[in-house]
């Protein structure tokens, strides 16, 4: 029995209609109309519409998303999910003044952590453009490029917050 190759088009028993995305040595992972990416067994129930050859150089539906997702974090101001530490869900963030006569602001801080998240996800996106710019010269790079570091060492307050430690705000270190 010949493997077939990422493109081949395939009619499941069950699952209908769907292309091949991904080949493993036990595996089809195939494109479904109806439901979507499944993976089924090599030697599953289905017929052939057409077989295409399974060349090196194919990339697989994953490896492909893996690396649009890397380009979007890297080069676009999308944010990826960063979890809040347990602890803090549901919570509120209680500004009291001092002055007794004035009110209390009450934040939630869900959304309060969605913003220093942004702000995060914005400083990282301003550093890749400031490193990568043709028209900054090095010295200014390498300037601009510490104050950075130490707006990252500034907000090192918050890295109670956060669920993941790799996640966390990095400062100088000093």
């Amino acid at each position: 029995m010949k493997l077939l190759g990422i493109g081949s088009r395939i009619e499941h028993d069950e699952l209908g209609f769907g292309v091949v995305t991904n080949v493993t040595s036990k595996h089809y992972w195939v494109s479904f109309q109806k439901s979507g990416i499944e993976t089924i067994d090599i030697d599953d129930n289905f017929d052939v519409i057409e077989a295409c050859e399974d060349d090196v150089d194919t990339v697989s539906f994953y490896e492909v998303e893996k690396s649009l997702r890397y380009i979007l974090e890297r080069y676009s101001d999308t944010s990826q999910i960063v979890p809040l530490a347990d602890k803090f869900k549901g919570g509120k963030l209680i500004l009291e003044p001092k002055d007794t006569d004035l009110q209390s602001k009450e934040i939630p801080i869900d959304k309060f952590w969605h913003k220093i998240v942004m702000l995060r996800d914005r400083l990282r996106v301003m550093e890749q453009k400031i490193n990568s710019s043709k028209e900054l010269e090095d010295q200014l790079k390498i300037d601009l490029q510490q104050y950075i570091t130490r707006i990252y060492g500034s907000l090192t307050t918050f890295n109670v917050l956060f669920a993941s430690k790799d996640q966390q705000f990095k400062g100088t270190g000093k």
